[in-house]
């Protein structure tokens, strides 16, 4: 959400306050009061500057994981972020929430180390594929008193400018692993953290995620948990079991060891596209927490890095929170449609019955990256791989355009279709990239011709019309929102290439590629399908000539077309053109017949 505006806001705000959602985050503009402190501790503004990074990144500034990357924030970008949380905040409150403020972890800019020559800080290592041009934070030592000093002189700033609800989050080592496995030093780091809350708000209360006990499980062994988990009171700490749906940490550290936890559905890394649930792994995950020995389980949460995809198992899950047992799944989606479109249909709930047991239901351990060929650079291995009956999507595909005449005038109908018909698409795609390979490695030039030209020429400027169709499916609303928030034009472009780096390289040279993935229309042609079109054409040449494809210089010259993408300033439509239900059929007709027979042929 980092370009949403007071409107979008407030339809988020009430849709939490509708589903019985009543501890919120609140993280708006706090980048304001950390320019106050700095600039009161005798930073300047160019290390300011260096310190921040755009706001497609803060998300990761904030944890300690990156500094920089494109930056600097405006000063024109603070004021509007302040005037949001204001409002934030006030509707949260209005509402009987209880707002989440941040607070220090421990993290500083390298420029209070010029103020402060003799401080204890240590670098911390690189993060992700950055180096240390945009990582390796500094950290303060929990014992150094510079520590107090700027943990409740930040605190105090905020409470004083927004009032508090007396929780405050903070998160010292996602993701980077601590200076020391020592339990004294991990205690004495998150009583730090704990005790410059206090002297701020003597009734503080630490949220903290808990995403680093399962992301490094190697390091994090019972005595390390245990140890930072103590290093603040009983019950003054509640614990975001974060990936509960997948991997529950609360099994085995004994309930996080006494304190009060939360059991968390992730779902959704990136804000990928792509239909996916662990609609099982969900319905019974809270109720077995509940009766686990020695339960200190106080809620059920919502903490996806991306939204707005997969409505359905977000409206599950909050509806989990009211009940005292498991539900009957079918029966549930049944209603779920009938609720969705305002009319009960029998092909739209037989449509959502065959989702719910297939996409819906991934079971082990699953994390959501889409990793369809469709959204990743392409190569010769690529993982094609389906957690499900790539049938029961087509047919529900079926399903649901026979239900257009009956319920196209409703627009989550109407989005849904896109959803699902862009699913059945993502397929397709790996059919086609899986015939392209096997073409390739058995220098069968002819179908390879064919699969790459359907795929190019057909297949993929067929899905970006049927995005172009839909006002959320756009690339160009995306973009827009982005230029939105500027005052300038020279904001405007900074915002733009945050919004378009965020979706594609992720980092200046593609650290995080195709993270952050989407299928929008305009980038399903533009970024997406150009890759695929010098892919083909690499395999063809590789062909011709008799020489061997090189993945390594295919991917410095694909290099340059997403990097060309970045920078290419090209406006893309924010309004929609086209017939969603029309272009739909249209697909379903050209590509539905051969995708049954495929599928009957078995596995290539």
């Amino acid at each position: 959400y980092a370009w949403w505006d007071w409107e979008r806001w407030e339809r988020e705000i009430d849709w939490m306050a509708l589903s019985g959602i009543n501890l919120a985050l609140a993280f708006v503009g706090q980048e304001a009061t950390w320019q106050r402190v700095y600039r009161s501790l005798g930073l300047n503004q160019s290390e300011i500057d260096a310190h921040f990074t755009g706001p497609a990144f803060l998300a990761w500034n904030r944890m300690g994981n990156l500094h920089g990357w494109a930056g600097p924030l405006p000063p024109a970008w603070h004021l509007k972020q302040l005037y949001l949380q204001y409002r934030i905040v006030e509707r949260m409150r209005s509402l009987g929430m209880v707002t989440v403020l941040p607070a220090f972890a421990g993290h500083v800019p390298q420029g209070l180390l010029r103020v402060f020559p003799h401080v204890n800080a240590t670098r911390l290592g690189g993060w992700s594929h950055f180096d240390c041009t945009y990582s390796c934070t500094y950290l303060l030592d929990p014992g150094d008193p510079m520590f107090q000093v700027i943990g409740t002189l930040f605190l105090k700033e905020l409470i004083k400018e927004f009032g508090t609800d007396h929780v405050y989050s903070a998160d010292t080592f996602n993701e980077m692993t601590p200076l020391s496995s020592d339990p004294a030093y991990l205690s004495r780091v998150s009583n730090a953290v704990f005790r410059s809350m206090t002297g701020a708000d003597p009734e503080a209360l630490w949220l903290m995620q808990g995403w680093l006990f399962q992301h490094q499980p190697d390091f994090w062994q019972p005595a390390q948990v245990r140890a930072l988990l103590h290093g603040v009171p009983l019950g003054r700490m509640i614990v975001l079991d974060l990936f509960a749906e997948s991997k529950p940490v609360y099994q085995w550290t004994e309930s996080f060891y006494g304190q009060p936890f939360i059991w968390c559905m992730l779902h959704n890394f990136g804000g990928n596209h792509g239909l996916f649930g662990t609609v099982e792994a969900i319905n019974h995950g809270p109720f077995a927490a509940r009766r686990f020995p020695n339960s200190t389980m106080v809620g059920t949460g919502l903490v996806p890095e991306g939204i707005e995809q997969n409505d359905m198992v977000y409206e599950l899950m909050n509806e989990l929170g009211w009940r005292h047992e498991p539900l009957d799944l079918p029966g549930w989606v049944t209603r779920y449609a009938e609720r969705r479109y305002g009319a009960p249909n029998a092909a739209a709930a037989g449509a959502w019955r065959l989702l719910l047991r297939s996409v819906y239901n991934c079971t082990g351990v699953c994390v959501n990256h889409n990793h369809s060929p469709l959204v990743r650079r392409p190569s010769l291995r690529m993982d094609t791989e389906l957690w499900y009956n790539a049938s029961d999507v087509y047919e529900a595909w079926r399903l649901l355009l026979s239900a257009g005449a009956a319920l196209g005038s409703s627009p989550t109908f109407r989005y849904d279709l896109v959803d699902v018909t862009r699913q059945a698409a993502q397929q397709l795609v790996g059919d086609y990239y899986l015939s392209i390979r096997r073409a390739f490695q058995g220098h069968a030039l002819p179908e390879l011709l064919t699969a790459g030209g359907v795929l190019v020429y057909d297949l993929l400027p067929e899905l970006d019309r049927l995005l172009s169709s839909h006002s959320l499916f756009l690339l160009g609303r995306w973009l827009e929102s982005a230029r939105a928030v500027a005052t300038s034009d020279r904001e405007a472009e900074q915002y733009e290439l945050n919004a378009r780096n965020q979706v594609t390289l992720w980092g200046p040279s593609g650290n995080i590629l195709d993270y952050a993935n989407k299928q929008l229309g305009g980038l399903v042609l533009d970024y997406y399908g150009v890759r695929w079109s010098l892919f083909v054409s690499a395999l063809v040449q590789s062909l011709n000539s008799g020489s061997p494809f090189h993945q390594d210089q295919f991917n410095q010259a694909v290099f340059q077309v997403e990097r060309g993408f970045v920078y290419n300033k090209k406006r893309y439509p924010a309004v929609p053109a086209g017939d969603t239900l029309e272009i739909s059929r249209k697909l379903f007709l050209k590509y539905y017949p051969s995708a049954l027979r495929r599928r009957r042929a078995g596995p290539a």
